[in-house]
């Protein structure tokens, strides 16, 4: 169509040429003939009804992209009514869900990136596809600028105006890449050779290939979705075909619109589904600087005595060689750096992935924690066992060799209130060992939370955790237990060397502060059944201190297959005891003695008066499980405000149902998330253990760990029937290396910036997420763009990211990698 071009371009020379209008036309004429006679060979599909099909498209693309401009101006209400049917990564105003660059573009997404450049542009426009038709518009339009770039056809009769807009837009192709332009060439050149009818046949079967390729590109996106910073041009392609894809793939979601009507409620929303490109500039400006203020991230090895096994806070051997004294235990407590580390840990040599639940309670890898005193030691009590490559646990333990199951059926023979599973959710093993006991008490639907000091029994709590076991290192020395008051439904201690008896009874006070009223303390220690002279005084000890406390003596049984001796005791429900006492010893705490305070709180040697308020907590049992799980506590009323600044019942409510639809319909299956690889998890900064509820009926186990600087509604955790405690991230969380398979942090990041090392925290992410664990980020998009940056100079795997309204969602997983660098931590060389 090149001569109606010259054509009309003759007709505005100056008059010398146009004197004769006869010849002018009987010349266009002339001209027209050649053409028809000649355009089957030159051109593709180039008769009239297509020509004027082709300006029926051109006008159509204009009312389009006029009619986009006046939908971001006015922001069009109809597509917020269409807006529940997309999933979140199709809607284009709530996030953006691209591929990091970091890792291989699938080849089909790429031919399709290649073959297509002209949706930048018309990204650019704010063009909105709301319903089936538009792709088939959109692939018209494009069709139509191709054309306008070869033989100077299709737009050659239109106004100057337009063929200034074709040649700028191929000038804004050839600076967006030289490939795309040069495939496009070939394309073209292609398609000339073919028939009218072949030309449709193609373009038809390049139509339905596409829509086969946005099919399969969206499904791998589903197994595995990343995002990064990629050229903007390719966010702006990648978007579109998303949005395209999601389409046709119905209820296959990314990310699932429930899960982002929940984001959505936690900005401001003034322009529905839609940013303004205002917004978006913006944003994208803060991002870039953001991004250059954080890069050159560079991360070294911990050079350390403990070297794989590291624990900063446990590992501080030049603060521990300063203690005065050790008698108290000291040296076992937390005594952590001045300054956090920020080197990254070793791993063991032929480090595995860790052996799934529930395999994982009779054996793990030896090479994961290489320690065999344990097994020298403790063998013959079936604790442990070196079996070739792997570690095996009988399932015994110092008081129940022939087997766990046993032992806790003994227990609830003998005090059938005990009731396993029901009356009985949340226990505390003290000096658990190898955590058989609570390892086993899973069976019986009960939670246990099992600690023991890094002592010279190597590596216990390591291989609690590595069986996939809860458990924490920590010691009954001079501090409170990082708990709050009243929350245990039993304590147990089978021979677990703590001089109960001592210093007024201590210790053993302790344990009264975090048992609940009505609470069971199970013991089982030589005192009990052996008669040797030391056995014989602390015995004597024993009971007169408890009987002082007020506990009832409930039950004292002989496990004959294990021959061992077991005392229940039971805490009193009032403090009728306590005021017919002769002697106030130990003596009653002072009403300003606040037994929830736990962080860094020394121990003292006196007695909380039980609750007797009906709307106090403590002065009822909660519901049975699992009722205690989903029903509000009793002791939250009306009068109280919650975190989110509703009625304490009312947040409580709200924030179980919230966490219940991001885990079902997000977490659960639009991460791609491998449950069954996942077993240890930990929610970093939890509120009313709301994510942890929604994984009730996940084979998982949650630590729910309550900052120190944020509300304290970790009793309203343990209320649930659930567990947790106390922490500051500006320290050292006290567990091994590699002990969880997955972290939750929810606006963790974004609380302690301000007052915390942000890489030493990431540092400490690292230390204790196992290789290939998952890390899932809620928070500002700032905090989610620095952590990005972070994690990825770690060569961890990005698996998706999403914004909206500066909230955004992180998830990656780490990789193997180690620095080779080292750094050596002078205070943790021995």
């Amino acid at each position: 169509m090149a001569q109606p071009k010259y054509t009309r371009i003759d007709n505005k020379r100056p008059s010398s040429y146009c004197s004769t209008v006869t010849i002018v036309v009987f010349v266009a004429l002339c001209l027209f003939g050649i053409w028809m006679m000649t355009s089957s060979s030159i051109v593709p599909v180039q008769t009239v009804d297509v020509s004027e099909e082709n300006k029926n498209d051109v006008r159509e693309q204009k009312e389009v992209k006029e009619q986009a401009t006046d939908t971001s101006n006015n922001n069009s209400p109809q597509f917020e009514d269409n807006r529940g049917d997309l999933s979140d990564d199709t809607t284009k105003g709530d996030g953006i869900v691209t591929p990091d660059k970091n890792n291989d573009v699938p080849e089909k997404q790429k031919e399709k990136l290649d073959e297509k450049p002209e949706e930048n542009s018309s990204e650019d426009t704010k063009t909105v596809n709301n319903d089936s038709n538009v792709s088939d518009k959109k692939s018209d339009s494009d069709e139509n600028e191709k054309k306008s770039d070869s033989a100077e056809t299709g737009k050659g009769s239109d106004s100057d105006e337009n063929e200034k807009k074709s040649e700028s837009e191929e000038s804004e192709k050839k600076s967006d890449s030289e490939e795309p332009e040069k495939k496009s060439d070939s394309e073209e050149a292609e398609k000339k050779s073919d028939s009218e009818d072949t030309e449709k046949k193609s373009d038809s079967d390049e139509t339905e290939k596409k829509s086969e390729d946005a099919s399969e590109t969206l499904d791998k996106n589903e197994e595995k979705v990343v995002q990064s910073d990629n050229k903007e041009s390719d966010e702006n392609s990648t978007e579109t075909k998303t949005s395209d894809n999601a389409n046709n793939q119905g209820s296959n979601e990314v990310y699932p619109s429930v899960a982002q009507s929940e984001l959505l409620n936690e900005s401001t929303i003034s322009n529905g589904s839609f940013s303004t490109q205002a917004t978006e500039s913006k944003d994208e400006k803060e991002s870039q600087v953001s991004s250059k203020e954080s890069t050159g991230y560079t991360w070294k090895l911990c050079n350390v005595t403990a070297g794989p096994d590291y624990i900063p806070c446990l590992d501080n051997l030049k603060a521990i060689r300063n203690l005065p004294s050790t008698k108290h235990y000291e040296h076992r407590e937390r005594q952590c750096p001045e300054e956090p580390p920020t080197c990254l840990v070793p791993l063991p040599e032929g480090y595995k992935r860790p052996i799934e639940w529930p395999k994982s309670r009779e054996k793990i890898w030896y090479s994961n924690v290489p320690h065999t005193k344990l097994a020298q030691y403790k063998g013959h009590q079936n604790w442990v066992k070196v079996t070739g490559e792997y570690l095996t646990f009988p399932g015994g333990g110092t008081q129940f060799k022939h087997g766990a199951l046993h032992y806790i059926d003994t227990i609830q023979q003998s005090v059938p209130d005990i009731a396993w599973g029901k009356r009985s959710r949340v226990i505390l093993d003290v000096g658990c060992g190898v955590a058989s006991f609570g390892g086993f008490l899973f069976e019986r639907d009960v939670l246990t939370m099992s600690l023991a000091p890094k002592d010279e029994h190597e590596a216990q709590v390591q291989f609690a955790l590595e069986r996939g076991i809860p458990a924490i290192s920590a010691v009954m020395g001079t501090k409170r237990l990082p708990y709050p008051g009243k929350v245990f439904d039993v304590v147990h201690c089978a021979r677990c060397r703590v001089p109960w008896h001592i210093e007024g009874g201590k210790l053993l006070l302790e344990l009264n502060r975090v048992l609940r009223p009505g609470g069971f303390f199970v013991w089982s220690a030589t005192p009990i059944y052996q008669k040797l002279p030391e056995d014989v005084e602390i015995w004597r000890e024993m009971k007169e201190l408890t009987k002082a406390m007020c506990w009832e003596v409930v039950s004292i049984s002989r496990d004959k297959l294990n021959g061992v001796g077991i005392a229940v005791y039971k805490k009193p429900t009032s403090n009728e005891c306590y005021e017919k006492r002769s002697k106030n010893q130990p003596p009653i705490c002072p009403d300003s003695d606040d037994p929830n305070a736990a962080w860094n709180v020394p121990l003292q040697a006196c007695m909380h008066k039980v609750p007797v308020n009906s709307t106090e907590r403590g002065s009822q049992w909660p519901e049975k499980w699992p009722a205690r799980l989903t029903n509000t506590p009793y002791w939250l009323i009306n009068s109280q405000v919650g975190v989110y600044g509703k009625p304490a019942p009312e947040d409580f409510s709200a924030d179980s149902e919230h966490w219940k639809r991001i885990v079902s319909k997000s977490y659960l299956s639009g991460m791609g998330i491998n449950w069954s690889n996942v077993r240890n998890v930990m929610d970093m900064r939890t509120v009313y253990g709301g994510f942890a509820a929604a994984l009730k009926d996940v084979n998982v186990w949650v630590m729910n760990v309550v900052s120190v600087n944020s509300p304290d509604t970790l009793p309203i955790i343990y209320e649930r029937g659930l567990f947790g405690m106390y922490h500051d991230w500006c320290e050292s969380f006290s567990t091994y290396p590699r002990s969880y398979d997955l972290l939750h942090a929810d606006h963790l990041f974004s609380n302690v910036k301000n007052r915390c090392n942000l890489k030493a925290v990431v540092a400490e992410v690292d230390r204790i997420l196992r290789p290939e664990g998952k890390f899932i980020v809620r928070d500002t998009v700032d905090i989610i763009n620095e952590l990005e940056s972070m994690v990825k100079s770690m060569q961890w795997e990005v698996r998706m990211t999403y914004s909206k309204d500066k909230v955004g969602i992180l998830c990656v997983q780490k990789s193997i990698w180690r620095p080779k660098e080292l750094e050596t931590l002078e205070y943790a060389i021995g």
